[in-house]
């Protein structure tokens, strides 16, 4: 979020290219770590700089195109494009660690890294920026990202010392209180709130960021432990688990080139809710893997229909998140929009794992790969359960042809759309 909101005080260009910069020299540090602690230094690093340019890359399609058809296509094709970097990277990412080791895969984003610059310097406009607008509402980023990462270390928690322990109980409720902490900050506090709480008036926001996190908590999961089922059941070597991986993430690129000729048609709310239910029907056809499985019968079908069915999701999701908002506040609601759906993964993530995690200690008398197995089906069956809840979210309280409504004033200047029902 603080990256979104620096997009838009400092300017998108500058912003995407200083977080890509970032990301870059942080990768360079990973490939020459020597010790866990310098890897894991560098990794955080190397996170900072990819939450600095993923709200700008956003921020700078739904200010540069008209808000409509044009932007829809836009966003459309940038869901597309991040299916293609997942596609490449599952794919190359398997080829370098196998042929060079795992350095390799952090090397290959410094001259990438500087590629984009060079290009980003030639290609993307400058915006002006007023600097009497510079006010950067430093106490608020720190208390909403303690706040998040304090619930997301609560329940990773889980899987070693329990649900009922200080060392759960104590983080969950710690988030709880930085996260009401930052919203009393945003309220009262900050000259220039980090996220404007006006913003949250705008309903079609709410519930379009609400259905990001439940469906990348129920579908980033899928890709984790369809790695591990690949790789450790079925004893697939990395490139062979990134080739498995295409279809999927081709399916995600052709959907998301679809979704916004479906969204002109038939409204976000039937995209979104027909997606969500592909991805529920997938995802539970996954519930099937065991340790005797095979690619073509076991993986191939649920992950292609959950694929297909986050692409039509991710897209109209994302336009309406983004309708309504100012220019001036587009970072806003991209940085909002990615702190959903990484949220949302890493929560889904650490759930569902713990969730595997018992499950397989529970059935280890039965041998490592039924174990592994029996693990994978249930977060499987609890993450369709959460992207059923998704589309039934969807159905129940977007309105049918998306944002449309009255606008108000916000706080910053800007302006919020508010949707009527």
């Amino acid at each position: 979020m603080l990256g979104g909101r620096c997009a838009d005080l400092l300017g998108r260009r500058r912003v995407f290219l200083a977080g890509t910069a970032l990301f870059a020299l942080a990768s360079l540090a990973c490939t020459l770590s020597s010790s866990r602690g310098l890897l894991l230094g560098a990794r955080t690093l190397q996170g900072f700089g990819g939450a600095v340019l993923s709200p700008a890359t956003l921020s700078i399609v739904t200010s540069t195109f008209a808000e409509g058809a044009e932007r829809n296509r836009a966003v459309g094709m940038w869901g597309a494009v991040g299916a293609l970097g997942a596609s490449s990277g599952a794919l190359f990412g398997g080829v370098l660690t196998q042929a060079f080791d795992w350095p390799a895969i952090f090397a290959i984003n410094v001259p990438i890294g500087a590629l984009v610059i060079i290009a980003g310097l030639r290609v993307i406009p400058a915006t002006p920026v007023e600097a009497t607008t510079r006010h950067f509402d430093v106490a608020g980023a720190l208390l909403v990202t303690a706040g998040l990462v304090a619930l997301t270390f609560g329940i990773v928690r889980t899987d070693t010392v329990g649900w009922g322990s200080w060392g759960v109980l104590g983080p969950l409720v710690a988030g709880v209180a930085l996260l009401a902490g930052f919203l009393f900050v945003e309220a009262r506090v900050a000259t220039v709130p980090l996220i404007p709480l006006s913003v949250f008036r705008i309903g079609q926001l709410r519930v379009a960021n609400l259905v990001l996190t439940l469906l990348y908590a129920s579908f980033f999961p899928v890709w984790f432990f369809l790695t591990i089922y690949l790789q450790q059941v079925l004893g697939f070597d990395a490139i062979e688990a990134g080739l498995a991986f295409l279809p999927m993430t081709m399916s995600i690129f052709l959907a998301s080139t679809l979704a916004p000729r479906l969204v002109a048609r038939f409204g976000p709310r039937a995209v979104i809710t027909v997606g969500m239910l592909l991805a529920t029907v997938g995802i539970g056809l996954l519930t099937g893997v065991a340790p005797g499985g095979s690619y073509a019968a076991d993986v191939f079908p649920g992950a292609l229909l959950s694929a297909i069915g986050m692409g039509l999701s991710l897209v109209p999701a994302t336009i309406v998140a983004t309708q309504g908002l100012a220019g001036s506040q587009s970072g806003i609601g991209s940085g909002l929009l990615n702190t959903s759906r990484l949220m949302g993964g890493a929560l889904g993530l650490a759930v569902l794992s713990t969730i595997a995690d018992a499950q397989t200690r529970h059935a280890v008398s039965r041998g490592t790969a039924h174990a592994l197995t029996s693990g994978f089906d249930l977060a499987f069956a609890v993450g369709a359960a959460i992207s059923l809840l998704g589309a039934l979210v969807a159905a129940g309280m977007l309105t049918r042809r998306g944002a449309a409504g009255r606008m108000v004033h916000a706080p910053s200047g800007g302006t919020a759309h508010v949707p009527s029902r």
